[in-house]
C-alpha cells in the first residue's frame, strides 16, 4: 500500500470517528431531549394525544350509550352559533365545536334540513374539533383540555359581528382568555391570551385536534374520492384514508406552516396552528370497542412564559363545505398554506384545477351546473379538435381500404411474411399510417380522467338539477327500465336484482347507444372474436355506469355524441358509407316499399 493510499484511509477513518462521535454525543442527546420534551408535553394532557392504547375512560368523554342528537346537546352549557353559512352551538366543556350545521347545504333534495357536519359526544356519528394547551413543566397538568369547564365572560351568541370571550383560571396559576369569532363562511378564529401568575417560568404548547368516531355513514369508496385524515406540512400533503387508519397506520410529521383535518367527499373539519410556529402533526386511531375514533392533531413547539408575563396565540378551526372559492379566500386572506388541497385534485391536478375553476365560471354564466358540464365538454372537444381530426381521418382511410386489406390477407393467408409486406406496401400507396389513429387519442386520455376526477369531487354537482327527471346530478339516474322509466306506476328499486344490478335508467341507456354508435363508425377489428367482444362493450359499460352519478353519465353520453358527430362528418368527407347511412337507407327503402 502506497503512502498516499494509507493517508487517504487514515483521513477517512478520522472523518468516520468524528461523525460517529458527533452523532452519539451531540445530535443524539439533542434529539432525545426534544423527543422527551414533546412526549412530556403530550402526556401532560392526560395521554389524550400521545397514547393510542389508553382506555376510553382516560380519553375525552366517551358516551356509554348513544342518544339522539338533541339529547346529546343538552349535556353541557352551550353558546349559540348563528352565522350566514353555519348554525349550531359551542360547548363550554372543552370549548368544543361539536354542533355545526351547514345552512347552504341540505341533507336531501326534498328535505331542507341543513347538513349536520359536527356532532356531539353521546350522539350518532360523533365528529368535533377543539383547541387546548399542554405543558412539559412539572406541576402544570390542569391546563385547558377536553374536560375543562370554560366560563362565558362576554357575548351571548356567536355571529360574525359578535365574537364571544371565554375564560379559565387553572389552579396552577395560569389565566386563559379565549376570544372566538366566526367569518361569513366556515372559519372560526381562536385568539388566546395566557397570563402566567404561577410564580415560576412555564413552558406551554398549544394543540388542536379533529376527531371522528367510526367511518362516515355516507362514505364513498371510489378511487377518485379521498376520505380520511389529511394534513399539509411545509407545503407537502400527507394523508391516510379511513381504511388505512382502521388498519392501524399512523403518521407523525413536523414542520412550519400547514394544517390537519378529517375530510369527507364534500365536507371537512380542520385544525390550523399558528403558521409561523413549528408544529408536529399526527394521525392516529383510538380503539374503543366496537367503534374506533380517528384523529388528526397537531402540537406547536413549546414557548417559555416567565412569571408575570403574558403570551398571545391565534389558531383557527375550519368546519364546512369544500367550496373552492371559500378555500382560496381562506388561503389568501388568512395565509393558511395550501388550504385548497382539501379538494382531492388527484395526480392530474394541473388539469383538474382549471376544470373546477371553469365549471364554476360556466355555472355562474349559464345558471345550471348541468349546462356547465356540457359547455366544458364542448370546449375540451374544440381544443382537442386538431388531434381528434387526425385520428378520425386516419380511421376513415383505414375503413376505406378494408376490402383491399381483406383481399391481401386472403391471397397471402399461407405466408405471413408476404402478407405483412403487402400490407405495408398498401399503407404506403394509400398514404396511411396505421398508428395515426391511435397516437392523437393518447393526449385525450389524461383529459378524460381529469374531468372524471373533477365531476366526482365537485360539490357544485351535489343536488344540482338538470332537465327532465334529473333532480340531482350527484345521484344516479332515478328512472328504471323495469317500470318503463316511470310510465308504469310501481317502484322496482326495492326488488333484488332488477332494482339493483339490472336497474338501468334512461341516461345510462342513452350513453350506451352513443357508445355503440361511436363503435360502429370505427374500423372493425380483424379478428372475429375481438369484433364480438368490442360489440358487447357498450352493453357492459351501460351496466357499469348505471349506478354512477347522473352528471358523469350525462357527460359521457354528451362526449360520445360529439365524437360521433365529428367522426361521421370526417367519414363522409372521405367517402365512407357508415352504419348510420346503411340504417337510414334501409328505413327509406322500407318506407318507399310500404307506399307502393
Amino acid at each position: 500500500m502506497g503512502e498516499d493510499q494509507r493517508n487517504l484511509f487514515i483521513a477517512l477513518g478520522l472523518i468516520l470517528v468524528i461523525l460517529t462521535g458527533y452523532q452519539m454525543f451531540v445530535m443524539g442527546p439533542a434529539e432525545e431531549e426534544r423527543r422527551a420534551e414533546r412526549e412530556a408535553a403530550l402526556e401532560a394532557a392526560g395521554g389524550e394525544l400521545i397514547d393510542p392504547d389508553l382506555p376510553a375512560s382516560a380519553l375525552e368523554p366517551a358516551a356509554v350509550t348513544t342518544v339522539d342528537r338533541e339529547t346529546a346537546l343538552t349535556g353541557n352549557d352551550r353558546i349559540t352559533i348563528d352565522a350566514p353559512a353555519v348554525l349550531g352551538s359551542l360547548s363550554l366543556t372543552g370549548a368544543r365545536l361539536d354542533d355545526i350545521r351547514l345552512r347552504r347545504h341540505s341533507e336531501t333534495i326534498d328535505d331542507d334540513t341543513p347538513v349536520a357536519l359536527l356532532n356531539p359526544i353521546g350522539g350518532d356519528h360523533v365528529f368535533y374539533a377543539r383547541d387546548g394547551w399542554v405543558s412539559g413543566t412539572p406541576g402544570f397538568t390542569d391546563l385547558p383540555g377536553g374536560s375543562t369547564e370554560w366560563t362565558l365572560a362576554s357575548g351571548s351568541t356567536l355571529t360574525p359581528e359578535t365574537p364571544v370571550t371565554l375564560t379559565y383560571d387553572s389552579p396552577s396559576g395560569l389565566t386563559f382568555e379565549r376570544v372566538i369569532s366566526v367569518d361569513e363562511d366556515y372559519l372560526f378564529t381562536l385568539s388566546d391570551t395566557v397570563t402566567n401568575n404561577s410564580g415560576e417560568e412555564v413552558e406551554l404548547s398549544r394543540y388542536g385536534l379533529v376527531r371522528h368516531e367510526g367511518r362516515p355513514e355516507d362514505e364513498t369508496r371510489n378511487m377518485a374520492i379521498f376520505e380520511g385524515a389529511l394534513a399539509v406540512i411545509e407545503g407537502a400533503m400527507v394523508r391516510r384514508s379511513f381504511g388505512k387508519l382502521e388498519d392501524g397506520e399512523q403518521i407523525e410529521e413536523s414542520g412550519t406552516g400547514g394544517w390537519v383535518s378529517i375530510t369527507q367527499r364534500y365536507w371537512m373539519a380542520a385544525a390550523v396552528p399558528d403558521q409561523d410556529r413549528p408544529f408536529t402533526a399526527r394521525f392516529r386511531t383510538i380503539e374503543r370497542g366496537e367503534q374506533d375514533a380517528f384523529e388528526a392533531s397537531y402540537v406547536e413547539q413549546a414557548i417559555a412564559v416567565p412569571t408575570g408575563e403574558t403570551l398571545t396565540s391565534t389558531t383557527h378551526i375550519f368546519a364546512g363545505a369544500k367550496e373552492l372559492d371559500v378555500l382560496e379566500q381562506v388561503q389568501n386572506e388568512v395565509g393558511i398554506e395550501r388550504f385548497d388541497m382539501a379538494i382531492n385534485w388527484g395526480w392530474l391536478w394541473f388539469l383538474t384545477r382549471p376544470f373546477v375553476w371553469l365549471l364554476t365560471m360556466l355555472e355562474g354564466a349559464l345558471g345550471q351546473f348541468g349546462l356547465a358540464i356540457l359547455a366544458l365538454t364542448l370546449m375540451v372537444k374544440i381544443v382537442m379538435f386538431p388531434l381528434a381530426n387526425r385520428a378520425y381521418a386516419s380511421m376513415a382511410k383505414m375503413k376505406a381500404v378494408q376490402p383491399k386489406m381483406a383481399a391481401l390477407k386472403e391471397r397471402y393467408a399461407a405466408d405471413q411474411q408476404k402478407q405483412q409486406q403487402a400490407l405495408m406496401e398498401l399503407y404506403k400507396t394509400e398514404k396511411i399510417n396505421p398508428l395515426a389513429g391511435c397516437l392523437p387519442i393518447l393526449p385525450q386520455i389524461p383529459i378524460f380522467f381529469a374531468l372524471y376526477q373533477t365531476l366526482f369531487n365537485a360539490i357544485e354537482m351535489r343536488h344540482a338539477p338538470f332537465f327532465g327527471w334529473i333532480r340531482d346530478l350527484s345521484a344516479a339516474d332515478p328512472t328504471n327500465i323495469w317500470n318503463l322509466f316511470g310510465l308504469i306506476p310501481y317502484d322496482p328499486t326495492g326488488i333484488w336484482l332488477i332494482g339493483g344490478v339490472l336497474g338501468i335508467g334512461a341516461w345510462p341507456i342513452i350513453m350506451g347507444l352513443t357508445m355503440a354508435a361511436q363503435q360502429a363508425l370505427n374500423p372493425p377489428p380483424p379478428d372475429p372474436m375481438q369484433a364480438r367482444i368490442f360489440a358487447f362493450l357498450p352493453i357492459v359499460f351501460t351496466f357499469i355506469l348505471a349506478p354512477f352519478a347522473a352528471g358523469l353519465v350525462i357527460y359521457w353520453a354528451w362526449n360520445n355524441f360529439l365524437s360521433v358527430l365529428q367522426q361521421y362528418i370526417i367519414m363522409r368527407r372521405h367517402g365512407n358509407e357508415t352504419q348510420v347511412d346503411k340504417l337510414v337507407a334501409r328505413l327509406l327503402k322500407r318506407g318507399g316499399g310500404d307506399e307502393s
